[in-house]
């Protein structure tokens, strides 16, 4: 079992900077494979970025490329999503995740993963 729970959420202005954080407890996290989804009101929960538990693979959604980074820290337990040049449209709650582990692919599908935090809010607006 793991558990996840996300923080660094808020409200920012376009164009601003956010760092959120996902803080791990429980087994073998540095064996799985972690993504950021996202998920507005009304809407399906959407692929943001995922890291492979090397920290050497990753994938962005085209909404993501470009501007926002995923990263993790095996040693703290931590993935961190940077996102840079934030948009109204980046407005969500976001949601950290990770797989069952041990295995290098890195998915985008939110039913490849098997636990998730409560997620964080983040709200870009002028």
């Amino acid at each position: 079992q793991v558990q996840l729970v996300e923080s660094g959420g808020g409200l920012v202005q376009p164009g601003a900077s956010l760092r959120l954080s996902c803080a791990a407890s429980g087994r073998a996290f540095g064996r799985r494979n972690m993504g950021w989804f996202r998920q507005a009101p009304g809407k399906e929960r959407e692929f943001v970025a995922a890291i492979d538990w090397t920290g050497g693979n990753t994938a962005y959604a085209d909404s993501a490329k470009g501007r926002f980074t995923i990263s993790r820290d095996n040693t703290k337990n931590t993935v961190y999503l940077q996102m840079n040049s934030l948009k109204p449209e980046d407005t969500a709650a976001y949601y950290c995740a990770a797989d069952r582990g041990f295995t290098s692919i890195v998915r985008s599908s939110p039913s490849s993963y098997s636990y998730w935090g409560q997620g964080t809010q983040v709200t870009v607006s002028s």
